[in-house]
């Protein structure tokens, strides 16, 4: 693992992500004030000889356009899952436009997954134009695209990177910096992580 990506997992706990079912995380009260739940910004390296391949996670973007993880094959994939109701989701969303920006030119794609806005598609994209997200979101009110993942995201805002083999290298849970996502895709594509 590099220097810059070590220090960056050094800042926070390895956690091995358990759990079943749906994402968890962020989450609206009936009384229409929101609240959260999210996980701490832990992440988890999964090692080579122990990764599982992503499920085909595919969709409709919120533009109305298919989107899937296959049409990226050999690529490193980060998937960023969020909502546009969610504080951290929108803490961390400059950060990762900048790491966006940063690694585009080497061959990495960003997709975000949007949860969780039942019938909010307009709020959703009024959320990328506010943060200026240029790659695609898939929209997935009831998370149904990330059944299957291994580790689980199971809270929101979650950040799963995906090898240039299709398999599932590394999980933040919770909100991402721009340095600590750059460090993982750089320790991935290396193949030091």
């Amino acid at each position: 693992m590099s220097g810059r990506a070590l220090a960056a997992v050094a800042a926070v706990t390895l956690v091995a992500t358990a759990g079943a079912g749906s994402v968890t995380g962020c989450s609206q009260t009936r009384g229409g004030a929101e609240g959260f739940v999210s996980g701490a910004g832990t992440v988890q390296i999964v090692p080579a000889g122990d990764r599982k391949a992503a499920p085909q996670i595919s969709g409709t973007s919120l533009d109305d356009e298919p989107v899937a993880l296959s049409d990226f094959a050999g690529q490193v994939v980060v998937l960023n899952v969020w909502g546009s109701w969610c504080g951290p989701c929108r803490s961390e969303a400059p950060e990762l436009k900048a790491a966006a920006a940063e690694l585009a030119g080497d061959g990495v794609q960003f997709i975000g997954i949007n949860v969780k806005d039942h019938g909010q598609q307009d709020r959703a994209r009024a959320f990328e134009r506010r943060y200026e997200i240029a790659y695609p979101s898939i929209y997935d009110p009831d998370s149904s695209t990330l059944l299957g993942l291994e580790p689980r995201a199971v809270s929101i805002p979650s950040t799963i990177v995906v090898d240039g083999d299709g398999r599932v290298a590394a999980l933040v849970s919770g909100e991402v910096t721009r340095s600590t996502l750059v460090g993982i895709v750089e320790d991935v594509r290396g193949g030091a992580a």
